[in-house]
């Protein structure tokens, strides 16, 4: 961690706030669910 060390309560309080701010997790299958309507959708037409 370079010259700033942090104590176990800090390192907790850290790794709380990256928990509540890191981007949602990418969903594979939704996406590909979505591209095959969009291409069905766009075939029927």
């Amino acid at each position: 961690m370079g010259k700033y060390q942090l104590d176990t309560k800090s390192k907790m309080a850290v790794a709380k706030y990256h928990e509540k701010h890191k981007p949602a997790k990418f969903d594979k299958k939704h996406q590909l669910e979505k591209i095959r309507t969009e291409y069905l959708k766009k075939k029927q037409e």
